[in-house]
């Protein structure tokens, strides 16, 4: 089973960079997005063999999520729950027969990291309700998560120590999830790869240098680490400030 994450960044303005090749070219069984910036028909999209699930920030503009699963799913619901976090549509969950899959928007801490604090009670919040799907079966939890755990996932960590997406404080989230009992998928299989980035700013020309930052992920419950055969990042593929990442998960161990 092949899983694709991207983060289009508006999908309206990703349509016009290729996309419909790229989702072609990826030829995925489970194809999510982060940042679609739309609104409810807003976007019509010709997937023939794809089911289609979309969740919009009531906010125009901005935010939002989108999965394109082959096979149909139990059951699909929208947010975690809580109300507080489930006004900007960053959240998508498909139960599955084998596991849940969960695509994520994490919220941005912003310049000056002043939604540093509902960041903070999002992860707290976030986390408890990815265990509580784990209690009934395996979770696949993927997208852009806004942090870039340790210094090898971005080019330059002693500049940023402080700003967005490297803070103590958002990193520490982040290893608290893995040691809840979830599996960095692309670090499992490449521990100690450098320049494997998934965004890049759009200023200094930054992706021409590669100086970027990794900050899309697929993470799995420990239970599913037999099935995990692959994990990859798309760094060629253009049409927005974030590549594709990949997880391939094979058949269940008999």
């Amino acid at each position: 089973m092949k899983l694709v994450s991207w983060n289009v960044n508006g999908i309206r303005a990703c349509l016009e960079k290729g996309f419909g090749d790229t989702f072609r070219a990826l030829d995925a069984d489970v194809f999510c997005l982060q940042e679609t910036k739309c609104q409810e028909g807003q976007v019509s999209l010709e997937l023939n063999g794809y089911h289609q699930y979309w969740n919009y920030a009531k906010r125009k503009g901005y935010s939002g999520t989108a999965v394109f699963i082959r096979q149909e799913p139990l059951e699909v619901s929208y947010g975690i729950g809580i109300e507080e976090h489930d006004q900007e549509g960053r959240v998508i969950t498909l139960e599955l027969e084998p596991f849940y899959f969960v695509t994520v928007y994490t919220p941005n801490s912003q310049d000056g990291l002043k939604r540093l604090d509902y960041r903070m009670k999002w992860e707290e919040d976030f986390l408890a309700y990815l265990k509580n799907l784990e209690k009934k079966k395996p979770v696949v939890v993927c997208g852009d998560l806004n942090v870039a755990h340790k210094e090898i996932d971005l080019k330059n960590p002693a500049t940023n120590r402080k700003n967005a997406g490297f803070t103590d404080e958002e990193r520490a989230c982040f290893s608290r999830v893995l040691e809840s009992g979830f599996i960095d998928t692309f670090r499992y299989f490449y521990p100690d790869l450098e320049g494997a980035y998934s965004w890049w700013s759009y200023r200094f020309r930054a992706r021409e240098k590669n100086a970027g930052w990794r900050i899309d992920y697929f993470l799995v419950s420990e239970t599913l680490k037999n099935r995990l055969e692959e994990a990859r990042i798309h760094s060629e593929i253009m049409g927005s400030d974030h590549c594709p990442v990949e997880l391939v998960l094979g058949d269940c161990p008999q």
